[in-house]
């Protein structure tokens, strides 16, 4: 029998894993997008606003639902039948807990936001899917562990489909905030049903201490970097709500919504499996670090120029699109999260190279400190720069994937440099003829124009001066060592 673990079985999971997650992010993203237009046009900006902030109070929520057990049971090489049991029977007690709190607060939030009463409707109906979604948990768990992400993602290509049209066509309809309400319900109803169809697991109830033990040994440090990140983006956006006000955090989440969707569709989706893979690999440090520069080469081939793209032609989406100049405001916020963003997504493959080395503390350490500046410079620079305050401190904070690279160059062999040349080089060229282009003025045919001429002046350098292929760079990235 082939072993599981083989590197052949691992290489051609983990392409299909990869694979499947790009698809998925690709149908999500043009369906996204399709729905966020409306959105954001049928929608004023503060209650867009209400709607990041109540996400923010669900993810606060998130942290707590399981202490790291989930992560331990994907870390650990085998599993045994009470570390599931344990998992599941300790995460749901929290989330009882945790939904039962969150409902006796609901007055104190509605005050501190002025929540409106379809905002308070909003809270509860993700509450209720925050509790479905737990019902996922452990069959995703197994999913991974088999780094066999192509089920999960059909899971969330169904959730995402009914979520986009059902919030799509009850905005168009005027329901205005209530749309999500009716949404998130309907996306957490299908997405369990559609989990337990495809990887059916009876939920069982019990607790083995030597279990636990063994879980939380790796599972509260893992929980307390968690923890760390929340603190740093949801919290800080609770914050940020009371402070600036409902408006300013709708321009805040459209900018980062969109300065992040890179990163979300593309980076994501690559550390999603480094994880599992890492961990599974962990033994072999030559083979984690070429690896790691596959990926780092990849997520820049196409990562560096799409930034590039949206800072120079963002304007002409917000002025060409009907009743999208309205977040004209917010375009400065855009550039500055788009800097922060393609700084730090370097940072994201080698926190997971130390977690899957088992190296949790160094991690916590990064997590402290972002956690830490991000509460000292947001509050400050809100006071001196207003809503500039935050997109400022994230490129400040983003500089610190310089000092995480070179810790991960003395574990594990890579040569960063080398790998994002390419896309840079490329990249500067194809922003100057850009930028000329979109000089000549706003309109749809400048905006097709500079877009197609920018594409094929990206590959042709590419092609021309690296002998760089995209196609083959993606068919190759665990297709051969």
């Amino acid at each position: 029998m082939e072993d599981s673990h083989s590197e052949k079985n691992i290489k051609k999971r983990s392409l299909i894993s990869v694979l499947s997650l790009f698809f998925q992010s690709g149908y999500s993203a043009a369906l996204g997008l399709a729905s966020n237009l409306i959105l954001t046009i049928v929608l004023p900006p503060a209650t867009f606003g209400i709607y990041i902030l109540t996400l923010s109070a669900i993810s606060f929520l998130n942290y707590f639902s399981d202490i790291g057990l989930a992560a331990s049971l994907i870390q650990k090489k085998e599993i045994s039948d009470d570390d599931v049991k344990t998992t599941f029977t300790v995460q749901q007690i929290l989330i009882l807990i945790l939904i039962g709190l969150a409902m006796l607060l609901t007055p104190l939030v509605k005050n501190i936001y002025q929540f409106p009463e379809e905002a308070v409707h909003l809270y509860w109906a993700l509450l209720i899917s925050f509790f479905l979604s737990s019902l996922k948990t452990i069959p995703s768990i197994h999913l991974e562990r088999k780094v066999q992400f192509q089920k999960i993602v059909l899971v969330q290509i169904i959730e995402n489909t009914v979520f986009y049209i059902a919030v799509s066509v009850f905005a168009l309809a005027g329901f205005g905030l209530t749309s999500f309400t009716y949404s998130v319900i309907i996306r957490a109803l299908v997405g369990t049903t559609v989990m337990y169809s495809l990887f059916f697991w009876m939920p069982r109830i019990g607790i083995s201490m030597k279990s636990l033990k063994s879980l939380l040994s790796f599972g509260l440090p893992f929980q307390t970097n968690s923890f760390l990140a929340l603190a740093k983006d949801d919290l800080i956006m609770l914050f940020l709500g009371k402070i600036l006000g409902l408006e300013a955090l709708g321009y805040i989440g459209w900018a980062k919504r969109w300065a992040e969707a890179p990163i979300r569709i593309i980076s994501d989706n690559i550390n999603r499996i480094l994880f599992p893979v890492f961990s599974r690999i962990q033994h072999d440090k030559n083979r984690v670090g070429r690896i790691l520069q596959k990926i780092i080469s990849y997520q820049s081939l196409l990562l560096i120029p799409i930034y590039a793209g949206m800072i120079l032609l963002m304007h002409q989406v917000v002025f060409l699109i009907p009743k999208y100049s309205k977040w004209a405001p917010a375009l400065p916020i855009f550039y500055l999260i788009c800097i922060s963003a393609i700084l730090s997504s370097y940072s994201t493959p080698f926190i997971n190279l130390f977690n899957a080395l088992g190296k949790v503390r160094l991690s916590f350490k990064f997590m402290l400190y972002w956690t830490v500046m991000t509460w000292v410079l947001v509050p400050l620079l809100t006071q001196f720069l207003g809503i500039y305050g935050f997109p400022v401190t994230l490129v400040f904070l983003s500089l610190t994937a310089v000092v995480i690279i070179l810790l991960a160059r003395r574990m594990v062999p890579f040569h960063f440099l080398l790998s994002v040349l390419p896309a840079v080089v490329a990249s500067l060229i194809m922003s100057s003829v850009v930028l000329l282009i979109s000089q000549l003025g706003t309109s749809y045919q400048i905006f097709l124009i500079a877009s197609v001429v920018g594409v094929v002046i990206y590959l042709s350098v590419l092609h021309v001066v690296f002998r760089i292929n995209i196609i083959s760079e993606i068919r190759s990235l665990f297709s051969h060592e």
